[in-house]
């Protein structure tokens, strides 16, 4: 009987990620017994200190990596190179940022989560837990399990830890996106749907895994390749597809989580619906974290195919960055949601992302890892300043977030630094000079160019012009326009008046609602009697205000637009750490 051998590992090399999750398993254990007036407290502490502790062991570990080489850890099952660094590093910094946001509290004294996100929006165990003061502080470690898979996502070998390493990032993001304090249907509404698609891109990818390791009896990568490399005579002759239909399946997987089109339908309806503050976390992190896992799959198992299926791939994922940057483009511009519409430029993005890594060259696994810090800082930057533009009612009651494009008329007058600060990130999606969002989506192009996809570059030129259209219409509806009158009211029934109470009993008054009332009923929806009045005459008392911030989201946004400038006028030391970053290489048989 052969005896079980336990492999040596070196501990040192899962550091950045075994800090987050030994974080996150401690941070359940503080809800449990630390007291409730000091729990908020360590939470944030622990799940900071965690996060800064991931990024100083990625800087420890990078003169390791660039000295002595690739290390393996796990008879390979996680591998660590410098292109794994750079994507734990910018995934760490993202969520350092995200988490910031999330902890912000404004003049309200309120964060963007319910006190029982189980509840059920509007019964009276609701009300008893929101006069009770309860707070959600178990966000800080969903938080952490979250992050902890974002950095084994791109850091494995073997294809069945990254379906785990998937689950890990996903499980708590599905609950998160349930639990905001404002729009709570919309909410929970948006947790479903994305538990739902979520779940069928994974069996997706599940099944790919399983057609692949019918096709080579294993799941690491490394096997797959020298399978590829050294063929059978009866398994690639007879079987070419099965390889093919289980690499692609994998590739579904993966797009879903980066929002690439056809899988896009979950992003508008999920950025839409969860916690603002979730929203940024899930736009930056999880981006950077899928764009990392889908480089290291696709460009080691692409090495191993014979040129045939090596165009058939490419082929696929010219398909998908057309489709992506068409729809992202074309449907952002027709959006009069704030978070619908960043969802779309998040769709573009996507679309973006592809176009520089489609020649499985060095250099756009590089203009990649760049692309993801441009735009996880410019978008995580937006979403903070989002969650500061208010509705408020004629009795002073701040509400949720002001969402429709009109609602943020004048802005410009009302907070000029604000209006500058969203400007800013909003050019940088764009891509205009001086920005990182230009040089990002340079080194995209300038990859495809070299690896002779110009046809998508001069595609990613095109789709980028037109998303101009839809950045600079907010922006000139900040500054130039002034702020008209009941323009609010009247065109953004879309988004106003959601999170406000109605007395709803046919006398013609409305109720001083408190901030976090949820309240689904649309405004242009049939209700019962005396309800549709007592709601438009809401509406019509909602007028939009810029709550300050207690700090943390400040800090945010301002980092986020230094990173932004600094990236766009002085990006030579960022792309000299990425050159460095972006050795990748197939894993040698």
């Amino acid at each position: 009987m052969n005896e079980f051998v336990a492999p040596e590992i070196d501990w040192g090399i899962l550091s950045p990620v075994l800090v987050v999750l030994a974080a996150g398993a401690l941070g359940v254990l503080v809800e449990a017994f630390v007291p409730e007036r000091a729990r908020r407290t360590t939470q944030l502490v622990l799940t900071l200190g965690a996060l800064v502790g991931s990024l100083v062991a990625v800087a420890l570990l990078w003169d390791t990596v660039t000295t002595d080489g690739f290390a393996f850890v796990v008879d390979g099952t996680f591998l660590l190179t410098p292109f794994t660094l750079g994507i734990q590093a910018v995934v760490a910094l993202l969520a350092l940022l995200g988490v910031l946001v999330v902890a912000d509290r404004t003049r309200t004294g309120q964060d963007a989560f319910a006190p029982t996100a189980a509840a059920v929006p509007g019964t009276a165990y609701e009300d008893a837990a929101r006069e009770a003061g309860l707070q959600q502080t178990e966000i800080y470690p969903l938080m952490l399990f979250a992050t902890g898979g974002m950095l084994l996502f791109p850091a494995t070998d073997n294809l069945i830890v990254l379906f785990i390493a998937l689950e890990v990032l996903s499980l708590p993001l599905y609950v998160l996106c349930a639990t905001a304090r404002r729009r709570r249907l919309l909410s929970q509404e948006a947790a479903f749907k994305y538990f739902l698609l979520g779940s069928f891109a994974s069996a997706l990818m599940l099944f790919g895994i399983a057609l692949i390791y019918g096709f080579s009896a294993s799941v690491s990568l490394e096997s797959v390749v020298y399978v590829l490399q050294h063929p059978d005579s009866t398994v690639l002759q007879d079987m070419p597809a099965l390889v093919v239909a289980g690499v692609l399946l994998v590739t579904v997987g993966l797009l879903f989580k980066i929002g690439a089109a056809p899988l896009h339908t979950w992003t508008p309806d999920v950025y839409q619906g969860a916690p603002t503050p979730i929203t940024g976390f899930m736009a930056a992190c999880v981006k950077a974290a899928a764009v990392g896992a889908l480089i290291r799959v696709v460009f080691t198992l692409a090495a191993g195919l014979d040129e045939p299926l090596r165009r058939d791939l490419e082929a696929g994922l010219w398909a998908v960055a057309i489709l992506t940057m068409l729809i992202g483009t074309v449907a952002g511009a027709v959006q009069t949601d704030v978070k619908r519409m960043l969802a779309y430029s998040s769709i573009a993005h996507a679309g973006f992302l592809v176009v520089a890594f489609v020649g499985f060259s060095e250099v756009g696994a590089g203009a990649s890892l760049f692309y993801v810090l441009a735009y996880g800082l410019a978008t995580l930057g937006a979403f903070a300043i989002v969650t500061l533009v208010r509705e408020q009612d004629a009795d002073g009651v701040v509400l949720g977030e002001a969402t429709h494009l009109s609602q943020w008329a004048g802005l410009g007058r009302r907070s000029p630094w604000l209006a500058a600060a969203f400007s800013l990130f909003l050019l940088s999606m764009a891509g205009i000079p001086l920005t990182a969002g230009f040089i990002a989506k340079f080194g995209a192009f300038s990859a495809a160019v070299d690896a002779g996809a110009w046809p998508l570059a001069v595609l990613g030129v095109l789709a980028s012009a037109v998303a101009v259209f839809f950045y600079v219409r907010l922006i000139v509806l900040m500054v130039l326009t002034p702020v008209a009158e009941g323009a609010a009211d009247a065109d953004g029934s879309a988004g106003a008046g959601q999170d406000v109470a109605a007395t709803g009993d046919g006398s013609g008054s409305a109720a001083s609602a408190p901030t976090d009332v949820p309240t689904d009923v649309p405004t242009d929806a049939p209700a019962p009697a005396g309800t549709t009045t007592v709601t438009q005459r809401v509406l019509t008392r909602a007028s939009v205000v810029v709550v300050s911030s207690r700090g943390p989201a400040t800090v945010a946004i301002v980092v986020c637009a230094v990173g932004v400038l600094l990236l766009g006028i002085v990006p030579g030391p960022a792309l000299d750490w990425v050159g460095q970053a972006a050795v990748f290489r197939p894993v040698a048989p």
